[in-house]
């Protein structure tokens, strides 16, 4: 899997590209992530990227030609046919992010760019013109789209075969089968005063796994009901739980 960011600052990916998981998969060849500044594109003494908005208002917004010009290059690499390529700019307005989409790039998709978004946000033409996915990953604003791509390429790798050690943990966790995950437990058997569930330590696997499912069920209708209603869409297990 080849990871391409469009970004000003890709000194903000080097700690979570040098640490755990996705540190290994980069030194286990399972990943690849590449850097393009749209800086280094520009024509300019100041190396300017953004700029005052037409019709007024706070902030500046990202010039469309840096944009562009640092896009066609990336695109030149041609690393995945475009059935196997994703191309998303990161921005709030785009549609949210689930948990089936990264999935979906982890087992059908060989080449994911990202274009991240800083500032006041995009020149409008970047968003008409280049056509890439619109994606969220919330409700809310940060500095710019880095973090988000940081979130993707970290969740789309997680997924990939033999990155994690075990592949059932990524079968069994919150959003994987559109429940949160159930509650998990481990040594010592009592803490204080909080004991581990009887039924954890029964050895009855059956009576386990039911427990699990309808914990999970629980979490998931106290803590995120939503889930519960997107998931089921009106099947008959949707209308006994939700």
């Amino acid at each position: 899997m080849i990871f391409d960011i469009v970004t000003l600052f890709p000194g903000m990916f080097e700690g979570i590209l040098r640490e755990s998981i996705l540190a290994r998969a980069i030194q286990a060849n399972r990943i690849t992530v590449r850097f393009t500044n749209p800086r280094d594109f520009t024509s300019d003494r100041h190396r300017s990227v953004d700029d005052k908005p037409y019709g007024g208002g706070p902030g500046m917004v990202l010039l469309p030609e840096p944009i562009f010009l640092a896009v066609d290059h990336v695109n030149s690499f041609a690393a995945a046919p475009p059935e196997r390529t994703r191309r998303l700019l990161l921005t709030p307005q785009g549609r949210r992010l689930r948990q089936v989409d990264l999935a979906d790039m982890a087992a059908g998709v060989d080449w994911v760019v990202l274009l991240c978004g800083h500032y006041e946000g995009f020149d409008e033409r970047i968003r008409i013109g280049l056509g890439f996915e619109q994606v969220s990953i919330g409700d809310y604003v940060l500095t710019g789209g880095e973090i988000p791509a940081m979130a993707i390429v970290d969740g789309v790798t997680r997924l990939l075969p033999g990155v994690l050690g075990n592949a059932e943990s990524a079968e069994h966790e919150s959003f994987a089968g559109g429940l949160l995950e159930f509650p998990q437990y481990t040594r010592p058997q009592t803490f204080r005063g909080m004991s581990v569930p009887e039924v954890l330590l029964s050895g009855n696997h059956e009576a386990i796994a039911s427990w699990r499912r309808q914990e999970a069920l629980k979490k998931t209708r106290e803590q995120r009901a939503d889930l519960l209603k997107t998931r089921n869409n009106g099947s008959q297990e949707g209308a006994a739980e939700s």
